[in-house]
């Protein structure tokens, strides 16, 4: 049975999963960007959705625990 600090839990953990990764993403590909390897736009423009996808599918996964 799911109970409430298990969606509280879920929301702690999608959001700093989201941010550790969405925030590697932007300052690595920041970096190489200022050093002229423009390469790293590739790593920037996908920072915020992926960071977000994470989070949809931690809650995808919880809500296929629920009952009914």
């Amino acid at each position: 049975m799911i109970q409430r600090q298990d969606i509280i839990w879920l929301g702690v953990s999608a959001a700093v999963t989201g941010s550790l990764v969405g925030g590697l993403m932007l300052g690595i590909g920041l970096g190489m960007v200022v050093n002229h390897i423009y390469g790293g736009f590739v790593l920037i423009i996908p920072g915020a959705p992926v960071s977000g996808l994470i989070g949809w599918l931690l809650a995808r996964r919880l809500a296929g625990q629920l009952p009914g």
